[in-house]
């Protein structure tokens, strides 16, 4: 079977492509039978976004060639300001384009089992370990047309495995840094924390060109042992003309804690998707994302926290910015399974218009199949404040300079939580050269 893109993809290909890597058979088979199911199978049904005429399949490179850096200081200066250049021994994984471009890590976090690796290392080197978590639990190959490409052709991403009792004090960080105007990025992304473990996972999606016809497609994979401790953050921003899909979900045991602060300043079209799924009792998770949409751009969020076990608390915030004829659903969905006695679920969504041709639309949906449960919701889509603009500008700010106040206001939430602070600037100052 050959799949209809700009060039050739069928059996061959993905044999070929595997060995290259040196896969363990196991992988090998497994992204055969995925492209064996991409016709089979549908593409996702984002709620109120029609997809169907989305490039998500045509591509005129699968591997595109980077640079080895030596040093950070060899970074190009968009990626500069995602690490902190001057520390030499910090835990660090930079990919450009889909070659494994730099890797740092503690010698006191190797000793301690640690793991973090690119993906197609962990595979030759750890392949029992992997197999264990490669879309078996997280996301499953056969979701959808979408899943199961990646699953073929998955070229990048990282390995990071924390095992028992092992405390990860500082932020391990992954920088994918894009600068091929027509390759395809299908990266995977795998975070294990064991029991009584915990860490703090950051990566950045870099984007130096303007504008690429390339399409994107990731897929993370988080998993949270019996009571472990998960905080996820990423700043993404990746290029006009971009076809993006993106799909970040986490699984967490009992009484496990699992955080997301995600930035999303793509300027393509995007569909997103944030699942938690709480399975163990008295797990939790905190899912924060903030966007800001421009230009003529579609994007998607939806963010869900899945309630399994019982005593198990999610809440979900978003908040997001639109401009010129930009336009954004946002899907919160708190969902208490039959069981799921004593859960807790609350979720917050928020949309703020610039400009008389953007579009917002927040939907909080609550589904609740158990009766001894807590729940609750608020959303809104609105311009800014003209009461909070009048306040300030009675004080001698210019009314500009309120906008931009308020609008980092309103962002706050989200760009606080960022736990690396090399990260948390450069969101800021995405944010900034977006809304002007």
């Amino acid at each position: 079977m050959t799949i209809d893109t700009k060039m050739t993809i069928d059996q061959e290909y993905v044999r070929s492509f595997s060995t290259e890597k040196g896969e363990p058979s196991w992988l090998t088979e497994l992204r055969v039978h995925a492209l064996g199911q991409v016709e089979e199978l549908s593409l996702p049904k984002p709620d109120k976004t029609r997809i169907t005429n989305w490039n998500f399949t045509e591509f005129a490179k699968h591997a595109a060639q980077g640079s080895v850096f030596q040093s950070l200081t060899e970074l190009p200066e968009a990626a500069k300001s995602a690490v902190n250049v001057d520390e030499t021994n910090q835990n660090l994984y930079i990919q450009h384009n889909q070659t494994a471009a730099f890797l740092s890590l503690s010698d006191e976090l190797k000793q301690q089992g640690v793991i973090f690796t690119d993906i197609f290392t962990a595979a030759k080197d750890h392949s029992e370990l992997v197999q264990k978590y490669f879309m078996t639990d997280a996301v499953k190959v056969n979701e959808h047309k979408l899943t199961a490409y990646h699953a073929a052709l998955m070229n990048g991403g990282v390995f990071l495995y924390v095992p028992k009792n092992v405390e990860v004090k500082d932020p391990i960080q992954a920088v994918y840094i894009l600068d091929d105007k027509e390759a395809a990025t299908f990266n995977h992304v795998i975070v294990v924390a064991e029991d009584n473990s915990s860490v703090t996972f950051v990566e950045n999606y870099i984007s130096t060109e303007d504008e690429v016809s390339g399409i994107v497609n990731i897929v993370s994979e988080v998993i949270a042992g019996n009571n472990a401790n998960i905080v996820y953050g990423s700043v993404d921003t990746l290029a006009k003309g971009s076809t993006v899909y993106v799909n970040r979900r986490g699984v967490t045991g009992r009484d496990a804690r699992l955080d997301w602060a995600l930035g999303m300043m793509n300027e393509g079209n995007t569909i997103f998707e944030n699942t938690t799924n709480l399975i163990g009792d008295g797990s939790n998770s905190d899912a924060k994302t903030v966007v800001v949409g421009k230009g003529k751009q579609t994007q998607n969020f939806t963010t869900s926290i899945v309630h399994f076990g019982k005593n198990t608390e999610g809440f979900i915030l978003k908040h997001g910015v639109m401009k010129d004829q930009a336009s954004s659903i946002f899907n919160g969905i708190g969902k208490i399974e039959k069981g799921a006695s004593g859960a807790n679920a609350v979720q917050e969504s928020r949309v703020l218009m610039l400009s008389e041709k953007a579009r917002g639309d927040a939907n909080p949906i609550l589904l609740i199949d158990e009766d001894d449960v807590m729940a609750g919701h608020a959303a809104s889509v609105g311009r800014v404040d003209p009461m909070q603009l009048y306040y300030l500008m009675s004080r001698g700010i210019t009314k500009a300079e309120a906008e931009r106040l308020i609008i980092h206001g309103f962002l706050a939430p989200v760009v606080e939580k960022l736990p690396i602070e090399a990260v948390k600037r450069q969101l800021i100052d995405l944010i900034e050269r977006n809304l002007r």
